[in-house]
């Protein structure tokens, strides 16, 4: 691991993937078999549970919990306290469940206090506004909202409203 920082109370297996000029803060975990790319901020109080895939350049905001089956591809910004899924049937009593995975595409951004229902996707560039809950995939360049979130209008890869006739 070149160039990495690591606070000193953060948690990371050694079975960790770390990539360069990452910086993991105060109070993350990082589980074993789990890959961060470069250049990448985990924030304080974050959990990236066993086997998760995060590209490069990619800000994992406080308090998120990444769970497994989770993908988030490059250049993602993950706002504070969004919150992920990976089981469409939670129960506390079922010891068989099953993953469902999400898969959050290059240069999307999930807005504070989000909710990701497992199973979607979440498209290039695409924007979930904050607090919104996302039930079913989000396509490409495009901002969603509410509750559920719903497609509010298409965005350019800088976020920027742009209208499509």
């Amino acid at each position: 691991m070149k160039n990495v920082y690591i606070h000193e109370s953060a948690q990371v297996s050694s079975d960790a993937q770390i990539g360069e000029n990452t910086k993991v803060w105060i109070n993350a975990q990082i589980r074993e078999g789990s890959s961060i790319g470069n250049n990448c901020i985990i924030s304080k109080d974050t959990y990236i549970d066993t086997n998760v895939r995060i590209g490069d350049n990619c800000k994992i905001q406080n308090s998120v919990s990444v769970y497994n089956g989770v993908t988030i591809e490059d250049d993602v910004f993950v706002g504070p306290n969004v919150s992920f899924t990976n089981d469409k049937v939670p129960r506390a009593f079922h010891h068989d469940w099953t993953i469902t995975p999400t898969l959050v595409k290059r240069g999307a951004s999930l807005g504070a206090n989000c909710t990701i229902i497992c199973g979607v996707t979440i498209g290039e560039y695409a924007m979930v506004a904050a607090g919104s809950v996302v039930t079913k995939d989000v396509e490409a360049y495009t901002l969603v909202k509410g509750n559920p979130a719903r497609y509010f209008y298409h965005i350019d890869k800088d976020g920027n409203r742009v209208d499509i006739e």
